[in-house]
């Protein structure tokens, strides 16, 4: 599978990431082969959070690369911070809310590098625009991390392109993402300036749900009649008509089938017709573009 990078200055990811939000509710040895599966597949980039499976799918991937200490020279670790919420493993947080401050970012980030078992995290993001956030003590905490090797790069997930712009004018450095939320059903970004900035800056979206959850595939499939013309499911036309976007945007396909993901990584072969990507954006929109 081609590989790209998501800014001139930032990683070089697989064009499809997987997602891991889902692995808490599959065995250990489930995990192991989908990780397998992935990099069989050519997916090298492995997007988590420190929420996910309520604190626990970094500590259960982590296991993995203990396990097996030749694997992380092999893979591209992603995983995000700032969402707190009541847990039982952070009885200090009694509502869910943001913390985006530096004590915290710091923390978050050395605690994912202990539960992952690894020295290095590839990309770090701020998981969800905080309205507290300072964007002092962001770059702060971003630049310490940076300058003792322990993040690579940085980047943000779920910002508006004006606090996108707001945070990059405090760092030295590029944010190298926006993480969104991008599918056929969820359409805004082509349309709101998401993407646009992103072009602006030379700097590469990540569709989180590129898939919306697996109601693509569920819904109404005679729209899709482009399917027989490339050989294609539906899942990877969703998944070609993200990739044909000038703006390189990154699906993180989140499943805990393999067969999801060896069909996900065929999508990268599907190269739609200008045509047939616009006949797609008519059924979503309902009408012609004008």
């Amino acid at each position: 599978m081609e590989k790209r990078k998501t800014h001139a200055q930032g990683p070089t990811f697989s064009r499809v990431i997987a997602g891991a939000w889902r692995w808490q509710n599959v065995s250990s040895e489930t995990v192991e082969r989908l990780t397998q599966v992935s990099l069989e597949q050519g997916i090298t980039s492995f997007d988590h959070a420190d929420i996910y499976g309520d604190h626990s799918n970094e500590e259960r991937f982590g296991q993995l690369l203990a396990k097996n200490s030749s694997l992380r020279n092999k893979i591209e670790l992603i995983t995000k911070c700032g969402i707190k919420f009541p847990s039982t493993k952070r009885p200090a947080s009694r509502i869910q809310h943001y913390d985006t401050s530096k004590e915290h970012i710091i923390w978050s980030a050395e605690n994912s590098l202990k539960m992952l078992h690894t020295d290095r995290i590839d990309l770090l993001l701020i998981h969800r625009p905080d309205p507290l956030l300072n964007p002092h003590e962001v770059a702060e905490a971003f630049g310490q991390l940076r300058q003792q090797g322990k993040v690579l790069h940085f980047g943000v997930s779920n910002f508006t392109p004006s606090q996108f712009t707001m945070l990059q004018k405090h760092l030295s450095f590029p944010l190298v993402t926006n993480q969104i939320e991008i599918s056929l059903s969820r359409i805004d970004p082509f349309f709101n300036g998401d993407l646009d900035l992103m072009l602006e800056l030379g700097v590469s979206p990540m569709a989180w749900s590129p898939l919306a959850g697996g109601k693509l595939m569920a819904g109404e499939r005679e729209v899709f009649s482009v399917a027989t013309k490339y050989d294609a499911s539906y899942s990877q036309l969703a998944l070609a008509w993200l990739l044909k976007h000038p703006s390189n945007i990154f699906p993180i396909v989140g499943t805990t089938k393999p067969e999801r993901i060896i069909e996900a990584a065929k999508s990268v072969n599907v190269n739609l017709d200008r045509q047939d990507w616009f006949e797609m954006l008519k059924w979503v929109r309902g009408k012609d573009v004008d």
